[in-house]
């Protein structure tokens, strides 16, 4: 069993635990150990395919996989999506070489202490509750898709008619537990330490529904992959 990490997100230094998952474009099991000892590897755990933000940090992850590849470094997504309900997702949208593990439970996110926020009516503790104020005052703009910065339940509604991404029962299912669940990146080494980050955690959500800076993201790998 997996122990929560109540410390907040793991930070550079930290080693990271092992996790098993089903996996979702190959068969058999995926587990943060296979890559120990081998090579560095890219962890994005991040909400279900409900979620229209992440489908697309999903996306921009896997648009960076050729040239993590060519650093050698592996990159694995966590979808907090049950895994039927997955690989039928990414059998009508496909991404050359994805390598995506399902975790309906969220235990990869608990694992890397990645908190699930508890959604409120007028308390916020950042990152453990939030108040649907706090929620509606957020602005996401997402340039070329979005008409202009909406808050996030809009932009949500918005995206998923652009994509025409029906929710299904195992969507609403993952909704009702882990709509709150917060997201992020792990770089590890070939021993399987955390050498950087990127999450929602900090700054009282400053980065919620935000990605990593590719550039910066690719000068960590390099350092990485030396």
């Amino acid at each position: 069993m997996v122990a929560q990490t109540d410390m907040g997100p793991l930070q550079p230094g930290d080693r990271a635990p092992n996790v098993v998952l089903d996996a979702i474009t190959r068969e058999g099991k995926i587990a943060i150990d296979d890559f120990r000892g081998q090579k560095p590897v890219l962890v994005g755990l991040f909400r279900g395919l409900h979620c229209a933000f992440c489908r697309r940090h999903i996306a921009a992850q896997a648009q960076l996989d050729p040239a993590l590849r060519a650093a050698g470094v592996e990159s694995l997504t966590v979808v907090n999506t049950p895994i039927e309900r997955a690989r039928l997702y990414f059998r009508y949208h496909p991404m050359p070489n994805l390598l995506a593990a399902s975790d309906p439970k969220r235990t990869s996110h608990q694992a890397f202490g990645l908190p699930n926020l508890e959604f409120t009516e007028n308390e916020t503790a950042w990152p453990h509750k939030v108040s649907m104020a706090a929620v509606l005052g957020m602005k996401v703009e997402i340039p070329g898709e979005t008409p202009g910065p909406l808050d996030p339940i809009a932009g949500s509604q918005f995206l998923d008619r652009k994509d025409g991404y029906e929710l299904t029962e195992a969507d609403l299912e993952m909704k009702a537990t882990g709509l709150g669940q917060l997201v992020g990146q792990f770089l590890l080494d070939r021993q399987g330490i955390v050498r950087w980050s990127f999450t929602e955690v900090p700054e009282g959500g400053r980065y919620m529904f935000g990605a990593p800076n590719p550039q910066e993201l690719m000068s960590a790998v390099s350092q990485v992959a030396q």
